[in-house]
């Protein structure tokens, strides 16, 4: 059998649908991003390209979850592209021609599922691949969704749980996914009473994927996930969530240094706790009351940029990429910053306050990388710590956003940020 955690050796760079397209994501937008990544962004490493919630259900236009929509689904209680969104579908294709064509671009594809089997397949009584066995016959009725009228839990000790899960995994390796992000599983804000209730749905799949002849990266959402279950889930996934949805939101970044000092140690070897994607660019564009380019000012957007980096969170683009300016475009291609993203070790806080943030690591070369935060809104001094200053030697440091090199004694280093701000430096 695979090592699971040779599906993503390093973690996982690429672009999902929801934070510009919600649910009413198309075939057409998927390929259009699919494009900008091709031509602008697969030599740098990105590579994933994401159809997030909502694809089976004909009637979605926007963030907002219609209530017990019709979704589409085969003979077995499997949900399938909707083709009036995704016309290539036809004929039960499935994304297998999505998936070509974006295979054919260099890239890989991947898609969304809410975890458990669908409530109109159980009211229909259709059947799933087991013979004898009908989706009622596996639904967890008491288990659902607080925010998705979708679907039920399956019970994982139930005859058949295993099969449908496994009939998912091989429809999803015909079609050629390569990434399956799983919704509804991981969290703890929706299940205070029990919060990793799915874990066996969690292992069943775990199973599936094992046995469908296909890597593909499991990711699992949404946070948060719980610090005590970390063991298990690096044993099951390559990535999982660290909060709720994360979006364009100071108050929310600041917050996301606290996860990042509590996950650290669980970061690496195909295990990629993830902070979410990054809501960068045009967002909500399907939303004509939400539609906007990201809330962080430029300076938050490095900030976020660079922590996500030297911390090795997954990097998911959010925004509709064929709209990103200059700027936002600059984020995505520093090379220094991708390669601390996916080639660093020891990772690590150094420092921890309400008020600041010190993270280090070394980078594929040995070197010594830190990164100062500024998580006031008053200007802030940095200086080296102390424990990083082993000589009074001259060493170059070079910012990796701006490539400006100085050459300093580590002791007589003091850098000056203003609110909101950071600097990441690689000592030579």
């Amino acid at each position: 059998m695979k090592n699971k955690n040779d599906a993503a050796k390093t973690p996982p760079m690429g672009w999902n649908s929801w934070d510009c397209f919600g649910a009413g994501v198309t075939e057409k937008d998927l390929l259009l991003n699919a494009e900008y990544i091709r031509d602008n962004l697969k030599e740098y490493g990105w590579e994933y390209v994401v159809c997030d919630i909502q694809w089976y259900e004909p009637t979605a236009d926007s963030v907002r979850y219609h209530k017990f929509a019709p979704l589409c689904m085969d003979e077995f209680s499997r949900l399938i592209p909707a083709e009036n969104r995704f016309p290539s579908s036809k004929g039960g294709k499935g994304f297998s021609v999505t998936a070509e064509k974006i295979h054919g671009m260099g890239l890989k594809f991947g898609i969304h599922i809410m975890r458990g089997i669908p409530r109109q397949a159980v009211y229909e009584r259709r059947r799933i691949i087991k013979d004898g066995v009908f989706a009622g016959d596996i639904a967890a009725e008491y288990s659902v969704c607080s925010w998705n009228t979708d679907m039920y839990g399956v019970d994982a000790n139930a005859p058949g749980a295993l099969e449908y899960y496994q009939s998912l995994f091989d429809m999803y390796a015909q079609w050629g996914v390569d990434f399956v992000k799983v919704d509804d599983i991981c969290n703890t804000e929706f299940r205070p009473d029990n919060p990793y209730s799915a874990k066996k749905e969690i292992e069943l799949i775990r199973k599936a994927i094992d046995n469908c002849g296909r890597d593909m990266v499991l990711s699992l959402s949404p946070g948060p996930a719980v610090i005590e279950h970390g063991h298990h889930l690096s044993r099951n996934a390559n990535m999982w969530r660290l909060t709720g949805d994360f979006w364009d939101d100071w108050d929310k970044l600041k917050k996301m240094f606290r996860k990042c000092e509590m996950w650290y140690k669980f970061t690496g070897g195909g295990c990629w706790p993830d902070c979410d994607m990054l809501p960068l660019g045009h967002l909500n564009v399907n939303d004509p009351g939400e539609t906007r380019f990201t809330r962080f000012t430029k300076d938050e957007q490095i900030t976020l940029m660079t922590l996500w980096s030297i911390f090795r969170s997954p990097l998911i683009f959010g925004g509709h990429l064929p709209d990103n300016d200059g700027f936002t475009l600059s984020l995505l291609t520093n090379r220094d910053i991708i390669d601390i993203n996916q080639s660093s070790s020891n990772n690590r806080p150094l420092i921890s306050e309400d008020d600041r943030a010190v993270w280090v690591c070394d980078d594929k070369n040995g070197f010594k990388t830190i990164a100062f935060f500024n998580l006031s809104e008053d200007e802030i001094s940095f200086k080296i710590p102390q424990e990083l200053i082993e000589d009074n030697e001259i060493h170059s440091l070079k910012d990796l956003w701006k490539g400006d090199i100085i050459n300093c004694r580590l002791c007589d280093y003091c850098v000056k940020l203003c609110g909101h701000c950071s600097k990441i430096l690689r000592i030579y």
